[in-house]
């Protein structure tokens, strides 16, 4: 059934992939789709990997913050 990509900046905690993945779960069962039946994956990229309006986000962004 559905395949979820989720991309993220690295560092996610997991409690907050747990609580991502459950969310993401409940919004397909709400549909009607068995919960089994969702997969998800999580991609995480550094922020020199990710960019906005031609900058860096690891320019952008200088702190570092666990989501």
């Amino acid at each position: 059934m559905p395949i979820v990509q989720v991309s993220v900046w690295e560092g996610m905690t997991l409690e907050n992939k747990k609580k991502t993945v459950e969310g993401i779960t409940k919004v397909f069962e709400d549909l009607g789709v068995p919960r089994e039946a969702v997969e998800i994956v999580i991609y995480e990229a550094p922020k020199t990997n990710w960019a906005t309006g031609g900058r860096l986000h690891s320019e952008i962004h200088t702190k570092t913050r666990s989501l």
